[in-house]
């Protein structure tokens, strides 16, 4: 379709331009429309270069679109390397590749004849089927799901409610595969007579969902359900004084005094929950001693004249194997014993009935908190540098706790990197939770945009679901997020603080909730069927 007029440096320099559009659309700070665009200059590669084949297109793709991909990957996630330089370094390396495969499968069906139609319904199922199998396995890092872009403008994703991220994804693939035909329209002279058309057909693309998005956004009300919450951001330095210069007690008695002091100020009323943030426990108290630690007795002092408020706190824990047998592939062996125990990256709930509630965090960031594939690189622990203060892999648990508060309220807690996961939290609304409540250590990543990406992905969930959101995190930002994806009340960042506020108790079950990533599952039998015709068509070549 396009023909002459390209050289190989010209194409190889397009899909590093994708790369730069998607990383300044992308949030926090990014202009958001520019991911409908961000995708032309990369299919524009790719088609001259199923036009040409003097640009030796299988090798060429791939090598431009990793190169594409590449420059998305870090212009977007270099802050990474304050966490882990290990960490950055697989994320960068190993996400681009996968994205490059998918985009090169792509490219094969291109080149195996099949109408245009159906080839870019391929990379659209291809695509999300990466993003949907790219959530559940030991190398996940979902950070760059595409349709975490609307995060930045979250009145254009009222409608993720239904479809969820994936949902978006679809709808900046589509939206970028029909710009690149108008596009095409305009610099070919066979074709400018579908130009008009081909805009036309790009306008309601994106026109639709925006305007049926704003609609909701406009008529959506919070059903009047309050529930008071009390949020602390204790700001403690990870490096300096969360494991070395401050004692367990002394950062317990500072999260303690923020909290006190909110609520003294506003009202003698006790609020229903203080939420703090991830580790704000770090010592890594043993859970078969949990009910009489030093820390516990001090939270349940404190909770004495507070008769209906909880405290949910994050802590490093960890849990003994009397039956080494029953041992999981992360459990640690004692140097002076032959037992076995597990250490996890915890979130309590001291509740009012004396009893202390707990979920283990199960999405942990790979080469970070834990080796990927254990059962084959168990050797390879050591190099698994965990962001809650601990060496080597973490433990996990199968599924999401949920919470009850004093008064049979239900809460889904979530830990740091698992507010990314969408699919893995509508367990937890499904078993009744009725708000989330993320905690999290931001403050590894130093005043980068990692912390505030993090941060917008969580008005996602709160889209998603129609729950409102308390968000914990050491250091900026802490805030309340509503059903809306409104952010309310956002701390600064590197600021001591606390903040207070009735949020709305939502039990009802969006779409999404009820069905989950079913746009995941539905991409990935499509992209069976197109691989299995693709293998078919290749059949006669693979046998030479």
């Amino acid at each position: 379709m396009i023909r002459g007029g390209f050289n190989n440096r010209t194409v190889f320099l397009l899909p590093a331009l994708s790369g730069v559009l998607m990383s300044l659309a992308w949030p926090a700070n990014g202009f958001t429309p520019l991911i409908f665009i961000s995708w032309v200059p990369l299919l524009f590669m790719e088609e001259v270069c199923a036009s040409n084949d003097t640009l030796k297109p299988r090798k060429f793709v791939f090598f431009s679109a990793y190169f594409g991909f590449f420059v998305f990957n870090l212009l977007t996630t270099w802050w990474v390397k304050y966490a882990s330089f290990f960490g950055a370094v697989a994320a960068v390396f190993c996400n681009t590749l996968f994205m490059a495969m998918v985009f090169m499968i792509f490219h094969e069906v291109r080149r195996a004849k099949f109408k245009a139609v159906a080839a870019y319904l391929s990379l659209v199922l291809f695509w999300v089927s990466f993003e949907h199998l790219h959530m559940d396995w030991d190398l996940s890092w979902p950070w760059l799901t595409m349709g975490n872009a609307l995060a930045g403008m979250p009145i254009l994703a009222q409608w993720y409610e239904y479809t969820g991220v994936l949902g978006g994804s679809i709808w900046i693939i589509i939206v970028n595969v029909l710009a690149l035909h108008v596009l095409f329209s305009v610099l070919a002279s066979s074709q400018r007579s579908k130009l008009r058309q081909r805009i036309i057909v790009l306008l309601v693309v994106i026109l639709t969902p925006c305007i049926f998005s704003i609609a909701q956004y406009i008529r959506y009300q919070e059903r009047p359900n309050p529930v008071d919450v009390v949020v602390v951001q204790p700001n403690i330095d990870p490096y300096k004084e969360k494991f070395s210069g401050l004692t367990e007690r002394q950062q317990l008695e500072r999260i303690l005094s923020l909290s006190d002091s909110v609520i003294k100020i506003d009202t003698l009323e006790s609020p229903d929950f203080v939420v703090a943030p991830e580790t704000a426990l770090p010592s890594g108290m043993w859970e078969e001693e949990m009910a009489v630690h030093p820390q516990t007795s001090r939270i349940w002092k404190y909770l004495s004249d507070k008769k209906s408020t909880s405290v949910v706190i994050g802590a490093a824990t960890n849990a003994l194997y009397p039956d080494s047998s029953h041992r999981s592939l992360t459990a640690r062996k004692f140097l002076d014993a032959d037992l076995y125990y597990d250490s996890f990256n915890t979130a309590l709930n001291y509740g009012c009935d004396s009893t202390i509630q707990k979920h283990h965090k199960s999405k942990l960031v790979p080469g970070v908190e834990k080796m990927p594939f254990p059962a084959v690189f168990s050797h390879l622990e050591g190099l698994a540098i965990d962001l809650g203060g601990m060496t080597g892999s973490l433990g996990v648990q199968d599924f999401p706790s949920v919470f009850t508060g004093c008064d049979g309220l239900k809460i889904a807690p979530v830990i740091c990197y698992e507010s990314i996961y969408g699919d893995f939290l509508s367990y937890s609304i499904r078993q009744g939770a009725g708000l989330i409540f993320i905690i999290t250590n931001d403050g590894w990543w130093d005043d980068t945009p990692g912390y505030r990406q993090h941060q917008a992905y969580a008005k996602l969930r709160a889209i998603e679901f129609r729950r409102s959101i308390a968000r914990s995190a050491n250091t900026g930002i802490s805030c309340f997020i509503d059903q809306r994806g409104d952010v309310q009340q956002a701390t600064s960042w590197w600021v001591p603080t606390a903040i207070r506020q009735k949020i709305n108790y939502n039990s009802e079950l969006t779409f999404y909730a009820r069905h989950g990533d079913f746009l995941g599952t539905i991409s990935l039998f499509g992209a069976i069927a197109f691989l299995l015709f693709l293998i078919l068509k290749m059949w006669p070549w693979l046998r030479k």
